[in-house]
């Protein structure tokens, strides 16, 4: 038995030094490893509820069903009961429901910005990347006084300059604090990939400058910006909780957002925190969820890690 163990072994290994790709290796050790399972079965889970959510809540959301429970002047609420998992908010609507459909809104938020903040980001990397000189200059610069400012900051002050808050500022506020994140992340790739070998072979053959950008060097800078979009969702999801919390997300409180019912209920905290508590549990969750994935996709197809 010890020895077939040890010829499997042998024959695994010297067919991944034979030739098996960077992905099928990082696959194969992503499939073995707890964190990543745990962060994949948590984001998992977000996604299907925040897709089903509007038929997976019991009650409509926007309707103050409960409203004859709500005493004001007591400062009491609806408390769990039959149809009601967790009871009522403050103005008397199933919070189990908002809670479900406030998920949907969530992943809308952070999915946007970070589309959008890596749309921008591959923009202004590839033109540093690919042009170098002055154009590499002045978008480093820029990128720099960016990164410079507390991106909660900065966010704050982009969303803050909308007349109107909406949800639409909310996702255009985070997403450019995360332009200049994947900005230099792809720069510093193209960059490496300037003297790889098969861009110097493409160069001495004489193909044109943006044929080898756009074939040779950006698909090969791409990986490492990608896994970092995972860890960027993470950070998407509690800047725009954040702003909702502040006051600078969509007013119309009939779409619940996590961040939104946090702030919601910050005056009545002492008496029912669980208010704030579910909202607060689902965003730690989450963001967790995203980080365990992108970390291990990091370490995975780090090329230092292959064995």
């Amino acid at each position: 038995m010890a020895l077939g163990v040890s010829k499997k072994e042998k024959i695994d290994g010297l067919a991944e030094s034979a030739g098996v790709s960077l992905a099928a290796s990082a696959w194969k050790r992503l499939r073995r490893s707890p964190v990543f399972l745990t962060g994949a079965v948590i984001i998992g889970i977000f996604i299907v509820l925040s897709l089903l959510s509007p038929w997976l809540a019991p009650q409509d959301p926007s309707v103050p069903m409960l409203i004859d429970q709500v005493v004001k002047a007591r400062n009491e609420i609806p408390p769990p009961q039959p149809g009601h998992l967790l009871g009522g908010d403050l103005q008397g609507r199933d919070f189990f429901s908002r809670l479900l459909v406030g998920s949907q809104q969530t992943l809308i938020v952070g999915v946007g910005a970070t589309i959008i903040g890596l749309t921008g980001g591959l923009i202004l990397g590839t033109l540093a990347g690919a042009l170098g000189g002055w154009v590499d200059s002045i978008v480093m610069r820029v990128v720099d006084v960016m990164l410079s400012l507390p991106s909660l900051l900065l966010a704050f002050s982009i969303a803050a300059m909308f007349a109107r808050p909406s949800q639409f500022t909310v996702i255009l506020a985070v997403a450019i604090v995360q332009i200049p994140v994947f900005a230099r992340l792809l720069r510093g790739s193209m960059l490496a990939q300037r003297h790889s070998d098969h861009v110097l072979a493409a160069t001495a053959l004489g193909v044109k400058k943006g044929a080898i950008v756009f074939r040779h060097m950006l698909p090969n800078s791409l990986s490492p910006v990608i896994v970092q979009s995972t860890l960027v969702l993470a950070t998407a999801i509690i800047e725009a909780a954040a702003l909702s919390f502040l006051g600078l997300g969509n007013p119309d409180d009939r779409l619940p957002e996590w961040g939104q019912m946090l702030g919601d209920v910050q005056n009545v905290f002492d008496t029912h925190p669980h208010l704030a508590a579910w909202p607060a549990i689902c965003i730690i969750i989450v963001a967790l969820g995203f980080t365990l994935m992108g970390e291990t996709l990091r370490e995975a197809l780090d090329p230092k890690n292959r064995r």
